[in-house]
């Protein structure tokens, strides 16, 4: 089977997905690849938000509305670890441009511009990051437990957490209350 690149694309958990991680969320692929994928979930926030990442990291807070956004988790691989999923117009030190509309940064100098009130125009900040190894996510494609779409800039910076699922799989056409849970194959 030839690998599609799921790079920049939204993964919609299929309403039959059991695992609690991933049970009725949107992953946001950020690199895959012959050696898996990873991504951060898009669609759980957590009860945290910037301000109590900044204070925690010793980061002083400039401008207040910089600390108001939540923070999310972005998957239950090194939930310690924070990612900010944010949109290109910029880059800092550890930076993963994932297109000319999205990157990924995990440097410290991005909060800290955030907090200046000088970050990036959209971001998200997330906690962890979901991981699959080499042929891991092509297989749970083939046993029916994601679908796949373009990710869409608003699903991932503006839509309100709760909507982005449903969202998502309405990029497809897809009412994911009318899916059945059965997987067929031709």
């Amino acid at each position: 089977m030839e690998q599609s690149n799921l790079t920049n694309h939204l993964l919609i958990a299929m309403p039959n997905l059991a695992d609690p991680n991933f049970s009725h969320t949107v992953t946001y692929i950020c690199e895959h690849n012959e050696n898996g994928a990873m991504g951060l979930v898009i669609n759980r926030p957590i009860d945290i938000n910037v301000a109590e990442v900044l204070e925690q990291m010793e980061i002083p807070v400039d401008e207040p509305s910089a600390g108001a956004a939540q923070v999310y988790l972005g998957g239950p691989v090194e939930e310690q670890r924070g990612f900010v999923l944010h949109s290109s117009d910029s880059e800092w030190d550890s930076t993963l441009r994932i297109n000319d509309q999205v990157s990924v940064t995990t440097s410290r100098d991005i909060l800290e511009a955030m907090a200046r009130g000088e970050g990036p125009e959209h971001a998200l900040v997330a906690l962890g990051y979901a991981g699959w190894g080499p042929g891991q996510l092509e297989q749970e494609i083939l046993d029916n437990s994601w679908l796949s779409a373009p990710a869409d800039q608003a699903i991932l910076f503006t839509l309100p957490p709760a909507r982005r699922w449903e969202a998502a799989a309405e990029l497809l056409g897809v009412d994911l209350n009318r899916l059945s849970s059965e997987s067929g194959h031709a």
